[in-house]
């Protein structure tokens, strides 16, 4: 089921979805022409400069899942190269990260998807334990495990696993409705709506 997220772009969701399921622009695929990824969240709590509940959520994400990590801060690296191949082997189908990772040449050359704050070569500690799969916060947004995650260039939709498959019902509807117009009819359709928001911005609201 959750495969089906990926048939539309970030950007159709974001038509029927509040803006606040939209995780910070600040989080960004790592490399060029990374495809698009869609599945149901794993949630990671880490605690500052420690990364040990990531690398045991390797192990413990189901196959298809996206890991989604509430890093804290920047100050150390939460994954490298050999965890996004276990990750990789595992059938995990990407990480999602409030933070930072290392080895990006490697995670590049892998075609391992990731998004991230940036790139920091000093690793982390194993010292902190987190119950794994709890609600976390990710890129100012609420997140729980079983969310659905779609990423691409575009920005990362977190959809409420409640409200997922309506979700996706309007995005799919509004997305071929507007692919049948012609741009004439868009165009036509758009400048109405132009001048009515202007009409209404001149009167004040």
């Amino acid at each position: 089921m959750s495969s089906q997220f990926a048939e539309l772009a970030t950007t159709e969701y974001a038509n029927v979805l509040d803006g606040r399921q939209f995780l910070e622009p600040s989080i960004r695929p790592l490399w060029s022409n990374m495809p698009r990824i869609a599945g149901p969240a794993y949630t990671v709590q880490l605690a500052p400069g420690d990364h040990l509940m990531l690398h045991a959520a390797i192990y413990q994400a189901p196959e298809g899942s996206i890991i989604v990590v509430d890093g804290v801060d920047c100050a150390r690296a939460v994954a490298g190269g050999n965890v996004c191949a276990i990750a990789q082997q595992r059938g995990i189908h990407g990480f999602i990260v409030d933070g930072v990772i290392r080895d990006l040449v490697e995670i590049t050359d892998m075609a391992f998807p990731v998004y991230a704050k940036g790139v920091f070569p000093v690793p982390g500690k194993k010292q902190q334990f987190f119950e794994l799969a709890q609600p976390i916060t990710c890129g100012g947004v609420q997140i729980a495990t079983g969310d659905i995650m779609v990423a691409d260039c575009e920005g990362i939709a977190a959809i409420p696993k409640d409200i997922a498959t309506e979700t996706l019902q309007k995005a799919r509807a509004k997305y071929q409705q507007e692919s049948a117009m012609t741009l004439a009819q868009w165009q036509a359709q758009h400048e109405m709506k132009v001048q009515q928001a202007l009409e209404v911005a001149k009167r004040g609201g």
